[in-house]
This record gives C-alpha cells, sequence and structure tokens, in this order.
C-alpha cells in the first residue's frame, strides 16, 4: 500500500506551502518514503531545500545517507581504465546528513546594502561524527575488501574538521580489520579519476559526500543512475529512498529523463524493509534494471536512443520476467 502527497514545487506555487503542519506525523505513519526529486526555475533552491527534503532528513533522524555507485552492465565509464574493467569502480559513500556544513546556523545583516553580510556555520558534534563513522567502518567490513577512505579538509578548517578526524582515528581502533586512510577533499577528487580501483568505502561530511558523489555518478556513467538512501539506522523514523538527482526542469517533458536511478533506488527500499529478509527480492529488482541497460535499452545520457517511457516500461517487463523465474 502508498499514499502520494503532492508537495511538489508546482503546488507550492499554487497554495504557498510544500509540507502540511502534520506532514511529519503523516509521514510517521509509514514505513518508507519514495521521493522523486524537488525543485523548479521559479522557486529559489534554499526556498525548496529548507521547505522540504532537509526538515524530513532531520526531523526523521536520517542521519546517514547511502550512495553506491558502480558501472551496470552496457554502460561505460568515461574513465578509460574502468572501461577495460568495471569492477574497479565499485564504491558506496557514506554521507553524514545531520549536521555538518547543512545545519542550517547562520545569519545575515545589512540586507540590500553595501556592507551585506552573511555567515554560514559548519556544526560538528562528537555524537554526530561518531555515529557516521562507526556506521561507515560497520558498512566498510561488510564488504569484501574491507577499506574505508575518510574525506576532510582539516588542514584548512581547524576546527570542526580537526574534531572530525579525531573521532575517526578514535573509532578505527575498534575496527582493526578495516584498512583505513584519510584524503584531504580536494586531493580525493583527483585519485577517484586517476586511480578508482584504489577506493572502495568512503565517508565524508554533509557537503563534501555531496559533491564527490555527484562525481562518482558521473564517473559510473550518468547522475541519472545513481541512488541514495536516507537511513534512520535506528529504525524509529521512516527511512527515505531517492535517485539523486534533481528535478532537472531543463529537460522535463522531453522524455529523455533516466528512470535508473528511481528504479535503483527502489531496490535500496526494498533491502533496508526487509532487514536481510527481503534481499533476492531487491536482487531481482536490481538484476531487471541490469538486464535492460546491458540489453542496450538506455536513454541519451548513457548514449542509447531510448526515451524515457520506453527504458521504464521495459525495466517493468524485465521485472516480471525476472520475478517469475
Amino acid at each position: 500500500d502508498y499514499t502520494h502527497f503532492d508537495w511538489s514545487s508546482k503546488a507550492y506555487k499554487e497554495r504557498g506551502w510544500y509540507m502540511p503542519p502534520d506532514g511529519m506525523d503523516q509521514l510517521q505513519k509509514h514505513d518508507a518514503i519514495y521521493f522523486g526529486a524537488v525543485g523548479w526555475p521559479d522557486v529559489p533552491d534554499h526556498i525548496s531545500l529548507w521547505n522540504l527534503i532537509l526538515p524530513i532528513r532531520k526531523n526523521m533522524n536520517q542521519y546517514v545517507n547511502v550512495r553506491p555507485t558502480r558501472i551496470l552492465p552496457g554502460t561505460k565509464s568515461p574513465l578509460s581504465s574502468c572501461q577495460t574493467d568495471p569492477s574497479t569502480l565499485d564504491w558506496i559513500i557514506i554521507r553524514e546528513n545531520s549536521e555538518g556544513e547543512y545545519a542550517g546556523q547562520g545569519g545575515t545583516t545589512h540586507e540590500n546594502s553595501p556592507h551585506t553580510i552573511a555567515t554560514e556555520l559548519a556544526i560538528f558534534s562528537r555524537v554526530g561524527i561518531e555515529r557516521i563513522m562507526r556506521y561507515a567502518f560497520e558498512t566498510a567490513r561488510s564488504r569484501e575488501r574491507k577499506k574505508l577512505t575518510m574525506v576532510t579538509k582539516s588542514n584548512a578548517q581547524r576546527h570542526g574538521m580537526v574534531l572530525w578526524d579525531k573521532v575517526f582515528y578514535e573509532v578505527a581502533e575498534d575496527y582493526p580489520d578495516v584498512q583505513h586512510d584519510k584524503m584531504l577533499v580536494d586531493a580525493m577528487t583527483v585519485r577517484m579519476v586517476n586511480n578508482p580501483a584504489s577506493l572502495d568505502t568512503i565517508v565524508a561530511t554533509n557537503l563534501h559526500a555531496d559533491i564527490l558523489s555527484d562525481l562518482a555518478a558521473a564517473l559510473s556513467g550518468s547522475i541519472g543512475i545513481a541512488p541514495s538512501s536516507n537511513l534512520d539506522p535506528t529504525r524509529k523514523h521512516p527511512s527515505m529512498f531517492e535517485p539523486i538527482h534533481g528535478s532537472a526542469p531543463d529537460i522535463a517533458g522531453k522524455g529523455v529523463a533516466n528512470p535508473v536511478g528511481a528504479f535503483w533506488s527502489a531496490a535500496e527500499m526494498v533491502r533496508w524493509l526487509g532487514q536481510g529478509k527481503l534481499d533476492s527480492t531487491a536482487d531481482k529488482l536490481m538484476q531487471a534494471i541490469e538486464n535492460v541497460t546491458k540489453a542496450g535499452v538506455k536513454t541519451k545520457d548513457l548514449a542509447g536512443n531510448s526515451n524515457t517511457k520506453e527504458v521504464t516500461e521495459a525495466v517493468c517487463r524485465e521485472i516480471e520476467t525476472v520475478f517469475k523465474k
């Protein structure tokens, strides 16, 4: 069973709000949130984010954002090394999703004058850092390579990011079986391009992971295929699943949007809801997606000739086929 909530930018323009006052209470009644995308040129981006998706993440305690990245069959990475061996790019980016640079702290004074001052404060708490580091180490431990790379900028940001580093190394002592290393965020972009095989699980702050995961998606072939999970590991609140791409109003109605990211996000939702009992179901959903891309049914961003409807229908047909086996 599902409930559709029309909390879109179009609705916001018509009625003046995204989410009703009891919106969080409505969401709390559900097991999961399957989110499309939000944003429209007529509405400033900070309005749409801070009136919808960010409040959901914060109020639902979704402090973990998981963004897997790999090259799907039948698709190509722009990296030559990955074209010969696609398995060299297989990452999971763990994003701190509740504080950091997106804490929403700051203000503006002397507006509409030459002396306008705006501040944007990043908040780093020990409890917030420790819980995301433990989740990242647990994720790395569960993967074959057992390798975790922490991203930082503590050479220039000498307070919050220094604490970030310190807690990382403290938590690392509890995971002697997990290899770990540290990368400055600017150097990390170079490493992702030049040596993708050296990476496996990556943990980064809210802002850094937001940027790096978009780069990761592009390196895997297209941002249109990338999924994400906003998780409350305590399971006291519903978690939220969404493709990482935005609403892309520039291509709206043209039939070129890639639906794969939405399908992949649905597979991640099934895996989370099953708590280990629905992994085979999630795997079948992914198999259906991969069968379609392998067959060459792809949108333009993946160098294909199919439109959004054709890819969507192909995946739906393949889901039926896979589940009949």
